[in-house]
């Protein structure tokens, strides 16, 4: 998956070594908003959740913005990279 690591490069999201990788491609709604969810949960303080999907994970950002987490999409096609970090 270095492709990704490219692209999360060109995010805002903190420069760490800490990356939790979610896969979810071939998960069905909702399945890819709760496993983003409960790994956020017990998210570090200095830890990426770099989330790897099919398509734009709009119903995830309200609940982001809700729980006070920064993001960014890179949609580049497939697979779309979403980064999340704690603000």
């Amino acid at each position: 998956m270095s492709g990704v690591d490219t692209l999360l490069a060109e995010t805002d999201a903190p420069s760490t070594t800490v990356h939790e990788r979610l896969d979810v491609r071939d998960l069905p709604p909702p399945e890819p908003l709760q496993l983003t969810l409960e790994t956020l949960a017990d998210l570090d303080d200095d830890a990426v959740v770099v989330q790897v999907n099919d398509r734009v994970p709009q119903h995830l950002f309200p609940q982001l913005d809700d729980r006070g987490f920064g993001y960014e999409v890179i949609d580049d096609g497939d697979p779309v990279v979403t980064a999340i970090w704690r603000v």
